[in-house]
């Protein structure tokens, strides 16, 4: 039996997965967020992902705080903090039932979703199909679908990038494998050639000036080709510690799903994408 029609699970916290449990928890809805031994977010002033290297992290009005375990977690949310934990075991989604489970991982990087796994599966854009891995995929390529609900198929494949050209020429990516270490701060403002981090102590230079709006985690080890840092001139210091645009529209899709799900569970088992899935017990 699920453990309540309103408990969530948002797989990963960084800044996707962030503005979605940012936007249910606000809705009134119960947010775990989990995420691994070390997060590689690069937004971290508006990631609940940062909870994991510092203990707790505030965005935009909800702390989040990091819990040894999951049911544990949950009494912070009665004080109304959102817990963060570490899923080495990949194992939390089946020991806390919840009625929701949100893939905001990036596609690739995690096992595969299953449909099984709550009353509904939400999966975040390209690598989710609504019938098969999931109930429901979240379109995140950005464009006039930007958020819209897809009960059947996919998301737009990414025949172009899902981000314009621009953000990959702001990003700084680690040339060698090592570890990173930081030599600025986030929301810092960088003149081209002013050093910014370092892998195994060969420096790191921004390639042009602007503000530092994603930094990698001091301390973790990389591989050669991975973002490190994300440099925008185009920003003010305080919208780094901002959840997106973007970000708010795609949390806005998944909150239509799962206010939409809930009606389908509550009495409408006979129809719609939710069929036979309520759980009989």
């Amino acid at each position: 039996m699920y453990l309540s029609d309103y408990l969530v699970v948002v797989r990963g916290g960084g800044g996707l997965g962030t503005g979605v449990a940012h936007r249910l928890a606000r809705s009134g809805f119960t947010v775990i967020v989990t995420e691994l031994a070390q997060p590689l977010t690069l937004r971290r002033g508006a990631a609940f992902a940062e909870a994991v290297y510092r203990g707790q992290t505030q965005v935009e009005g909800i702390t989040a705080r990091l819990a040894n375990d999951a049911m544990l977690g949950l009494a912070f949310t009665v004080v109304g903090e959102l817990p963060v934990v570490v899923d080495l075991a990949d194992d939390v989604v089946a020991r806390m039932r919840p009625a929701i489970v949100v893939d905001a991982r990036p596609a690739g990087a995690a096992p595969s979703a299953r449909r099984e796994d709550a009353q509904l599966v939400i999966g975040l854009g390209p690598g989710f199909t609504a019938g098969l891995d999931c109930h429901v995929v979240v379109e995140t390529r950005r464009g006039p679908d930007l958020g819209r609900v897809h009960w059947e198929g996919e998301a737009a494949l990414a025949r172009e990038p899902l981000l314009p050209a621009a953000f990959f020429q702001r990003v700084v990516q680690a040339p060698v494998a090592g570890i990173f270490a930081a030599r600025a701060s986030l929301g810092d403002t960088l003149l081209a050639g002013e050093v910014l981090g370092s892998l195994d102590g060969e420096p790191l230079a921004a390639p042009f000036s602007g503000v530092l709006r994603g930094l990698l985690h001091d301390g973790v080890p990389v591989t050669a080709g991975l973002k490190v840092a994300e440099i925008d001139p185009t920003i003010t210091r305080e919208q780094c510690f901002l959840i997106s645009a973007t970000t708010r529209s795609i949390a806005g899709g998944v909150l239509e799903a799962g206010l939409a799900g809930m009606d389908l569970w509550r009495g409408k088992e006979d129809e719609g994408p939710l069929r036979g899935m309520k759980d009989e017990a």
